[in-house]
């Protein structure tokens, strides 16, 4: 099981990262990332519509991974049963009161 964990966890970042990337590269309504820089946004690697689909179906698949990596990452934690921050703590040993100062 943890080897699967730990691999689910991997693929998770990678994904995370992929998506972030793939979101910011894609066009916003106005214009797109290359006319921020030099203005010459018609002469990008995919083309005006090439870019577009391309990323928006790697936007689509990576957003479908990231889900279901998410999922079985939270089936993963409840199958390992409920855990505390505080079920190794000791309880505090009690003390007794104060008593008063003696004149």
């Amino acid at each position: 099981m943890n080897i699967i964990y730990y691999l689910v966890v991997t693929v998770h970042v990678v994904v995370c990262l992929f998506l972030i990337i793939v979101v910011l590269l894609q066009s916003g309504k106005g214009s797109d990332i290359a006319a921020a820089f030099s203005g010459q946004g018609s002469q990008t690697a995919f083309g005006p519509r090439g870019a577009a689909t391309a990323l928006s179906r790697a936007t689509t698949w990576s957003a479908i991974i990231f889900m279901v990596t998410s999922l079985s990452l939270g089936v993963m934690a409840l199958k390992q049963g409920p855990k505390s921050v505080l079920e190794n703590v000791k309880a505090p040993a009690t003390s007794q009161a104060p008593t008063a100062p003696k004149k």
